[in-house]
């Protein structure tokens, strides 16, 4: 009886078991028990992929032998890559280490440096021994016809590497995100690109046009014809979800502002780089090594005080600021030397913004201060130049002598100014209750709920040119150093058009823990004696104690 009773619970078991693994083949869930859900991809991220027609190819080229912070990172790409996967049977990811072969391994550096991917130097002399690593931290993603490069390290001047993994982690979802973006969205905004009143020529925004061009639809849009035709610019600027104008320096007419007015009426966005003095570090490099700053009326003064901004007509000196190479020394022993440049704010983003989350700090080039005015119009400030600022007013001469002298610190007392401002609501005509300079059709008093971002610099989205070729955005040639102004504008206009889904990834926030280096180097030997020493020494305790007792119990 007993017999058949095991036999028949044996035989229970064997068939739950099958029951339990025919279930778990066929029903297959993954749980994200993280406190920040980092293994949760977004909504927005999950319809990138969710429709693919093609194979999504990835290379991820951040193989190898790595750093702990490395690792990390490494590891992190595979758990979001893996994510992706689960979405899509669509994905195929290949891993390549292009340094691993030591006979393709200088040639494979040279072509991916060549194409944008440039290497990371990581110096180790934690051991008292100096070595090198070179690590690619970059991912390809190809869909039909297309190929997008993928960052994985977010690079930063002010960040150690422990900060930067950091926020790469941060950033995986949205770097793949955007990456994905680009090939498989179609061009659905269009953005007018503001000529006629001397904004910068092309090749002076060309790295900015070249990093939108793969999200929207960009056209030169021109308000000549207003003179002439003015409903005619209307109402083909009304095609536009919106318009940029990078660094104006002629005025604008009544007809030309009226136009803009309704445009904003009618819930279009913009992003005006405008300036109220005028000067530029180029005009420093005479024989007299000076310039005179002076201010500049573009006529817009009643446009953005209406909306609720005013760019004051000074400049703003920051003790944080970027610094400037000049020749230091006499004849032969002559050497160009970085020095601070008190008139080029590295201005700090605010935190709390997905705009400005997580960013690098933007470098600004004689820079205006912004007072937000108060009407019903929501103001998010963006940027802001250091505590320790100054406001210098115009016309003054500035020149190139001063910069070797210490500069007064009890003078730089004016704290933080307003450099960049996001203006969100129901925007007032400027020309409401006023005589219109042109009849329009159908003219509005009160926006559609709309938006406009105002940055008191033209120079933010400056890239340098050499040898008529533009350098990438951000990127100082002199000193070598890259900012975040690129990234900073994508972000902006991205925001502006309402393409919230990758916003609001890049605003997601994961904790990542390390280990204080310090820390473990001065406790070392207290982790290795309780980790190897302590447990054979209880070993040993414990065979002692039960050996003694043994002898005493059975001695007699």
């Amino acid at each position: 009886m007993k017999k058949n009773k095991s036999i028949l619970y044996s035989i229970a078991i064997v068939v739950a078991l099958i029951i339990v693994n025919a279930i778990s083949s066929s029903v297959y869930q993954r749980f994200d028990l993280t406190k920040d859900n980092r293994y949760t991809l977004s909504d927005a991220s999950k319809s990138l992929v969710s429709d693919l027609d093609s194979p999504l190819i990835i290379d991820v080229f951040l193989e190898g032998d790595f750093p702990s912070e490395f690792r990390l990172l490494q590891t992190e790409v595979r758990q979001i890559v893996d994510e992706f996967q689960l979405k899509s049977n669509r994905i195929v990811v290949n891993y390549i280490d292009p340094i691993k072969d030591e006979n393709t391994r200088q040639q494979y550096i040279e072509e991916l440096t060549k194409q944008g991917l440039e290497p990371y130097i990581n110096t180790d002399n934690s051991t008292g021994k100096v070595t090198q690593d070179i690590i690619f931290p970059w991912a390809y993603a190809s869909y039909k016809n297309g190929r997008v490069k993928i960052p994985l390290l977010k690079r930063s001047i002010t960040q150690g590497l422990q900060e930067q993994i950091n926020n790469s982690v941060q950033s995986l979802e949205y770097a793949f995100a955007d990456g994905f973006s680009k090939l498989v969205n179609a061009k659905a905004k269009k953005i007018a690109i503001l000529k006629g009143n001397g904004q910068l020529d092309d090749i002076y925004i060309a790295d900015f046009l070249q990093t939108i061009r793969p999200y929207y639809s960009l056209a030169q849009f021109t308000l000549d014809s207003v003179a002439t035709n003015p409903q005619g610019t209307l109402d083909k600027l009304q095609h536009y979800d919106l318009i940029i104008s990078a660094k104006p320096n002629i005025p604008f007419s009544e007809n030309e502002k009226l136009v803009l007015d309704q445009y904003t009426m009618y819930g279009g966005k913009s992003l005006w780089l405008t300036e109220s003095v005028v000067m530029d570090k180029d005009s420093l490099y005479n024989e007299a090594g000076t310039g005179v700053s002076i201010m500049r009326d573009l006529n817009l003064n009643d446009f953005f005080f209406k909306y609720g901004v005013r760019v004051n007509p000074t400049l703003v000196k920051d003790l944080y600021s970027a610094p400037i190479m000049l020749s230091i020394g006499e004849g032969s022993q002559a050497q160009m030397q970085p020095i601070q440049w008190q008139y080029s704010p590295l201005a700090a983003s605010n935190p709390n913004h997905p705009i400005t989350k997580n960013l690098n700090l933007v470098k600004f080039d004689f820079a205006s201060p912004i007072d937000t005015l108060k009407n019903s119009i929501k103001k998010s400030i963006l940027l802001q130049s250091s505590p320790k600022s100054k406001l210098e007013g115009a016309p003054t001469t500035i020149s190139l002598a001063n910069v070797t002298q210490a500069p007064d610190e009890t003078t730089y007392d004016k704290g933080p100014q307003n450099l960049a401002v996001l203006l969100e609501g129901k925007f007032n005509s400027v020309y409401d209750k006023r005589v219109l300079p042109f009849n329009v059709t159908n003219f509005k008093s009160k926006s559609a709920d709309t938006k406009m971002v105002v940055i008191s610099d033209g120079n933010v989205v400056k890239n340098e040119v050499i040898k008529n070729r533009p350098l990438e955005l951000g990127f100082d040639q002199l000193t070598g150093k890259s900012f975040g102004n690129k990234e900073f504008l994508l972000n902006t206009v991205n925001y502006l058009l309402d393409d919230t889904g990758l916003i609001n990834i890049r605003a997601k926030e994961i904790s990542v823990a390390f280990l204080d280096a310090d820390k473990v180097k001065d406790s070392k030997g207290t982790w290795q004696f309780i980790n190897i020493a302590l447990p054979l020494i209880l070993l040993g305790l414990f065979g002692y104690v039960f050996n003694y007792l043994r002898k005493r119990k059975y001695a007699s």
